[in-house]
């Protein structure tokens, strides 16, 4: 009997080893969409899937619908929140997010070195790794022209379509437009936008259009630095111009990146795993030094910098609340207006 009872309890064993065999080990995940371009942020979470053991599952956006593409699919999603970390290229749509209760609050552990204005009292999102809107201009085509040195010179005619621009509906340029309307009011971003769109050619995004100038296509375009950096090491005939430095000008543009958790979503505590990591000094500094040339907003952070940042021109002061309150006009304006002309 005894033996029987062993051999009873053997089958057993080896029945709940063979079951528990048969499951899939359990894998901590993150779901992180991000905005900035898979060939600049996709390095950080393989390195950071090597050093932790959690499987990071990235969602990127295309270059033409950056930003705006995510940030719909995140509405569509707030009943029931498929994304755990939002890393933005810019920040209204962060802030729009923010406006529909869809953040949740959490300081990373290095929330106090930012300043800040690039950071959430409440820690609903935390700004780091800016970009400049400059002017890419090729230095073959413009010959012995002075070059451009404003962003409305896009709508001067004495630059009649030799300027270009991404579609203002989308990414950093959607942002700049609200930015515009806020700081020159409704009725002159109008004008501006008007001008622009009969004087200037407009682009599926910011790359494209740091190409086309790259190819000569056109001789000057607003667009990123990270965008205009890849062109210029690669040894395009091309030089960056920081617009509006007079003193009555409205300085230029610098746009951070964020990163934000997003409330109900699968994976709480991963997320703020995840968030401490790329809101730290190694993965800015990364950045900085890696193609896209990103600016540091670290305080304490001091690397080699390829481009210029907010302590080395004059930058826009800009209230992000008030471009957010003109991102719907803007939007609107620039849809029934530009784009269906």
């Amino acid at each position: 009997m005894p033996r029987f009872s062993s051999l009873i309890a053997s089958a057993v064993l080896i029945i709940l080893l063979v079951t528990l065999g048969c499951r899939p080990a359990a894998t901590s995940e993150v779901v992180v969409y991000t905005a900035l371009d898979q060939e600049f942020s996709e390095e950080h979470f393989k390195a950071y899937q090597q050093e932790t053991g959690v499987v990071v599952v990235p969602k990127f956006d295309t270059e033409a619908n950056k930003t705006v593409g995510l940030t719909e699919t995140l509405f569509a999603e707030k009943d029931r929140p498929r994304c755990d970390v939002f890393w933005n290229n810019e920040i209204l749509n962060t802030l729009r997010l923010q406006q529909a209760g869809m953040l949740e609050s959490y300081k990373p552990t290095h929330y106090d070195e930012y300043p800040a204005e690039f950071v959430d009292l409440d820690g609903q999102w935390v700004g780091f790794a800016a970009r400049a809107r400059i002017l890419l201009v090729n230095t073959e085509k413009l010959g012995k022209q002075k070059a451009p040195s404003s962003v409305f010179d896009l709508a001067n005619e004495q630059w009649k379509e030799e300027g270009g621009y991404a579609k203002p509906l989308f990414g950093t340029t959607a942002t700049h437009a609200a930015v515009l309307f806020a700081e020159l009011g409704e009725e002159k971003a109008k004008e501006f936008f008007s001008k622009l769109q009969t004087n200037a050619k407009m682009f599926p995004g910011n790359k494209q259009v740091a190409q086309a100038v790259s190819s000569g296509e056109i001789t000057f375009g607003l667009t990123d630095t990270d965008d205009a950096m890849v062109e210029i090491e690669q040894g395009r005939p091309v030089m960056i111009v920081y617009p509006d430095q007079g003193e009555e000008q409205l300085g230029t543009l610098f746009i951070p990146n964020t990163l934000a958790i997003i409330k109900g979503g699968p994976n709480p505590d991963a997320a703020k795993a995840l968030v401490d990591y790329l809101f730290s000094a190694k993965v800015e500094t990364a950045l900085a030094e890696g193609p896209s040339a990103q600016i540091p907003l670290n305080k304490n952070l001091e690397v080699p910098l390829r481009v210029e940042t907010p302590k080395t021109v004059k930058a826009m002061r800009v209230d992000w609340s008030q471009s957010l309150e003109q991102w719907d006009p803007a939007a609107k304006f620039l849809r029934e207006t530009i784009l269906t002309n």
